[in-house]
């Protein structure tokens, strides 16, 4: 049924708060991407199996699954720990659920109540009953991934018990356009896409164009390694981001709206076409909403995985079917943006913090977080720290309580080295800016940027060389090409990071990779192309030393770095039984059998394959 009115969409809304309030037991199986990918598919049809004639238990993930994964992501955050299960009202979290852990699920929880504990987070023989008692969640303030995991994300009645669409409904009954506008910028939230742009500044820009025909534009690209925060929004609560977007529409009276997403996300796309469908089918999208002669559509568009799409000009060129590449500006998007009208352009998280502003006041959100960063922020914790997965905390906390506290520290106990933040656009943090507070000034006054909120962790064992040599073939890659600083400059630099990896590299090398990223710092056209060379400035600072080994010791303390590694035959291990030099591609490897082999490594190509074959261990490099 259509709603054609406030009464009637109160009178929905209470419908499906009480039909929530009825289930007695609610599984949630996690339907991410990354806990697909890991069988939850079949979790969740083995459990249907098993409920199927329980009145007062309702499965939570769609009576559709999607494919299986293609990228790790996970509505419940946790995603190391997937395919999870979530019991309530006993806030059970079951992590690492097999087929065959169903029927114990079944009989213990489902039906008596009674936890599976083997089943549950166990830290120092400290069994952790209810999920928010494990310490990744339990330092985290999780506003826009509150209902990430606790809702189903294809049905529109969860999403409406739990409060959606109640600020779009007070936006438009009891607050003119530019009292939205006034409250996002009050509440000063700052874009999440990287620049930390101010929303209410933005909005009001495009508000205040003579053109009355206006767009709103969410970027849901996410390019970046390792990141996969406005990914899990879209799976996981559609209706938060839509209703976000509408709220933006209102405030500057735009009547159509773009979601632009990566062609790489099937499952984002596939639950963002269901919620704009039953939204559509309720009357909350399209002609006249709820009455009010306010009409605003959604459209999707799927991207090609570019990665300078990302950035605004070239998204609104890739939505009007031109290649994406950015142009120069001004003018800027709010004057000239998609098909040249003024556009407002945020990111999935952006959006999504709009209804609890709306909602709760200015006030409120301004308290979160710091001063002049205010709210919180999605980060994706990767790379080498116990606890991965997507996590959400004040602006203002320190890197250390991320990764120590609700990371649980580095994996195997190793020692910290660096955080790369920012992915390809940031730059790497070292241990003597633990301390650094996560948000965009304090970054930016040590040279770093929050950017889409990825975090990879490396420890000790990791080569700095190689970190920056992998993140500049990723945006050399990436390049749009139209302009020579970065088509060029990018290249240049890559050559210049293999030469040093492959022990090829001199001294002059890094005057002229600090030269290069200067120029293309100063002249590329885009903050993208700009923004390239921070990984390789970042680590020549901070590990000078690792770049020198490279260059005059010809050597890797990492043994990461193949062409540098030395290949050795520990003779007190070695057994003489010659499958290191039967395997050899290069003959290598000589020896009489049941004495010590040896390695000639003037002829050693650095393959390894003596290392992998030797069933004692006495092959090693340094």
């Amino acid at each position: 049924m259509r709603i054609e009115n406030r009464m009637q969409l109160q009178l929905w809304r209470e419908e499906c708060k009480e039909k929530r309030q009825k289930e007695n037991c609610c599984i949630l199986v996690c339907g991410g991407t990354g806990c697909l990918a890991g069988g939850s598919d079949k979790i969740y049809a083995r459990l249907k199996e098993l409920t199927s004639n329980m009145d007062h238990v309702t499965v939570k993930i769609g009576e559709e699954i999607a494919h299986v994964g293609l990228k790790m992501s996970g509505c419940h955050g946790f995603c190391e720990m997937g395919p999870l299960v979530r019991i309530e009202p006993y806030n059970y979290l079951y992590l690492k659920v097999k087929l065959e852990d169903c029927e114990e699920i079944f009989e213990k929880t489902i039906l008596h109540g009674e936890p599976v504990t083997r089943l549950m987070y166990e830290d120092n023989g400290h069994v952790y009953q209810t999920q928010e008692e494990i310490p990744f969640y339990a330092k985290q303030t999780r506003l826009v991934l509150r209902n990430c995991g606790h809702i189903d994300a294809e049905h529109i009645e969860d999403a409406m018990a739990v409060g959606a669409y109640e600020s779009f409904e007070k936006a438009v009954f009891e607050m003119t356009p530019e009292a939205v506008i006034k409250t996002v910028t009050d509440a000063g939230l700052r874009g999440r896409g990287g620049a930390g742009f101010p929303a209410g500044r933005k909005w009001s820009q495009v508000a205040s164009q003579p053109e009355k025909i206006r767009y709103v534009v969410c970027n849901g690209d996410e390019g970046d390694p390792g990141a996969f925060m406005d990914r899990s929004v879209m799976e996981g609560d559609p209706h938060r981001m839509i209703e976000g977007m509408m709220l933006a529409a209102y405030a500057v009276q735009a009547q159509e709206g773009y979601i632009y997403v990566r062609a790489e996300y099937p499952l984002a796309v596939r639950r963002l076409q269901i919620a704009i469908a039953q939204a559509e089918e309720k009357g909350l999208l399209g002609d006249n909403i709820l009455g009010t002669g306010f009409s605003f559509k959604l459209h999707i568009n799927r991207g090609a995985g570019a990665f300078v799409c990302g950035e605004g000009s070239a998204l609104t060129a890739s939505i009007e079917g031109k290649r994406g590449m950015p142009r120069v500006k001004p003018p800027r998007t709010v004057e000239q943006g998609l098909w040249e009208k003024p556009t407002v352009l945020n990111n999935v998280e952006t959006y999504a913090n709009i209804p609890m502003i709306i909602k709760n006041g200015a006030d409120w959100y301004s308290r979160i977080g710091t001063p002049q960063s205010p709210g919180t922020k999605a980060f994706a914790l990767t790379g080498n720290v116990k606890n991965t997965g997507l996590i959400e905390v004040p602006m203002g906390i320190s890197l250390r309580e991320i990764i120590f506290d609700i990371g649980g520290g580095i994996k195997d106990d190793k020692g910290f080295k660096a955080v790369q933040i920012g992915g390809p656009s940031g730059g790497c943090l070292v241990e003597s800016q633990l301390d650094s507070k996560m948000d965009f000034d304090s970054l930016s006054k040590i040279g770093a940027m929050i950017g889409s909120g990825g975090l990879v962790v490396m420890d000790e064992d990791t080569c700095m060389v190689e970190v920056a040599r992998f993140f500049m073939n990723f945006t050399q890659r990436e390049s749009c090409g139209k302009c020579v600083p970065c088509r060029e400059g990018t290249k240049r630099m890559l050559e210049i990071l293999e030469r040093i990896v492959a022990g090829n590299g001199e001294m002059s090398d890094l005057d002229e990779l600090e030269e290069l990223a200067d120029m293309i710092e100063n002249t590329a056209l885009c903050g993208l192309g700009k923004s390239a060379p921070k990984p390789v400035v970042s680590t020549i600072h901070a590990f000078r030393k690792e770049y020198e080994e490279h260059i005059i010791d010809k050597k890797c303390r990492a043994g990461v770095c193949s062409n540098l590694r030395v290949f050795k035959i520990d003779p007190e291990k070695c057994k003489g039984c010659s499958k290191c030099a039967k395997n050899c591609p290069v003959n290598a490897i000589t020896g009489k059998i049941k004495s010590p082999f040896t390695i000639d490594n003037s002829r050693c190509i650095k393959c390894g394959s003596c290392i992998d074959n030797c069933p004692f261990g006495a092959v090693y490099t340094e």
